[in-house]
């Protein structure tokens, strides 16, 4: 099968692109390499499938000198003629667009990055898969979409229309704009509801790797709401093999869908949203605790108020996922923990001397 991977220097788009590689596909990878954070990891991520950083140059193809199946482009989900192009050129089989503006609370400050990725981007892929006949079109969706809503667990056929911040929303917007392209041009699509991913090569500006820095370098870390809080922590080889038997498995109509009691979940026309999570909300204190076991020392907390944009809790129900997939995530909070601080301690700490990927980048 021959893939397109949108957000391939990103934390699950390089994980996903591993993985299929490994399996045999062919995969096109496509990311801009912003510096909503470090660079350094995205150049690394890219180095650890192949891809040199300096030899990157917008809109040409690198060809991957770990991985005889695999090619790198920076490129910009926004720049809808090359987007045109890399289609027309490649015929692939199935796109899995993981590029996007991530970050509750940057949405606050920086709206318009989330309009011109998010929206403006994520209709260039729709446009192009509609017009190149893709055969499943996978999205990353967010957990953020539940917003204000309070049932637990979280389910995909519940109503989600009340976002609390501007990142959740064009999530939301997302999954009414590729319904709309299943119903007018029967393209399949599904959505991924992601929960709260961690893992080795993982986001800076997500928790995980917050408190996991700060108590290496002996700072406070920042608890937010009092540190009342839960989250549906889900491990990153979990997520992926979600996600490959998402693209594996093909949107379908919903045959007992029914217009008067409409499920949000799925339609009449090829089109399907899931949450992917662990299925396990656990409390904030006790994922610190796992953090501070492994590292060896107590963190100094700084307890703070609820931050805008943010939710108290979140729990994924997937037991359709289950059912339909037979999706069945296995990595304990305690195993997962481990791995990552193991490898954020090699990465960081270990091999502080090693030479900065930015160093040979910085140009590009």
């Amino acid at each position: 099968m021959k893939v397109l991977v949108t957000g391939t220097a990103g934390f699950i788009g390089y994980h996903l692109t591993r993985f299929l590689l490994e399996r045999g596909d062919e995969v096109i990878g496509i990311d801009n390499i912003n510096d909503y954070y470090d660079v350094n990891l995205k150049y690394g991520r890219l180095a650890e499938t192949g891809i040199s950083g300096s030899e990157l140059e917008y809109g040409k193809a690198i060809r991957s000198t770990k991985y005889s199946n695999y090619q790198f482009v920076k490129l910009d989900l926004t720049d809808h003629g090359k987007m045109k192009k890399l289609f027309k050129s490649c015929h692939f089989d199935a796109v899995c667009n993981l590029a996007a503006q991530a970050g509750v609370r940057y949405s606050i400050t920086n709206p318009r990055a989330y309009i011109d990725s998010n929206i403006t981007g994520f209709l260039n892929i729709l446009e192009c898969c509609r017009t190149h006949n893709i055969k499943h079109l996978v999205y990353a969706s967010s957990s953020s979409v539940y917003g204000s809503n309070k049932r637990m667990p979280f389910s995909a056929s519940h109503q989600a229309n009340h976002p609390v911040s501007l990142y959740a929303a064009t999530k939301k917007s997302n999954e009414l704009m590729a319904h709309t392209y299943s119903h007018l041009f029967k393209l399949p699509t599904t959505g991924l509801r992601f929960f709260t991913v961690y893992g080795p090569w993982g986001r800076p500006d997500m928790a995980p790797f917050l408190f996991t820095k700060a108590i290496l370098e002996h700072k406070q870390i920042d608890v937010f709401n009092n540190g009342c809080m839960k989250r549906d922590f889900t491990y990153i080889d979990d997520i992926v093999d979600g996600i490959v038997r998402v693209i594996d498995h093909p949107a379908k109509r919903n045959a007992l869908w029914d217009a008067s009691v409409p499920d949000p979940s799925s339609s009449n026309v090829p089109y399907r949203v899931f949450n992917i999570g662990r299925g396990e909300s656990i409390d904030l204190m006790n994922f610190i605790t796992e953090i501070e076991k492994n590292i060896g020392e107590t963190a100094e907390k700084n307890y703070m108020p609820m931050q805008n944009g943010d939710v108290e809790e979140t729990w994924a129900d997937i037991s359709v996922m289950k059912k339909m997939l037979a999706y069945n995530p296995k990595i304990s909070v305690a195993v997962g923990v481990r791995n990552f601080v193991d490898w954020y301690k090699d990465f960081y700490m270990v091999t502080k001397n090693r030479q900065s990927f930015q160093e040979t980048a910085v140009y590009h």
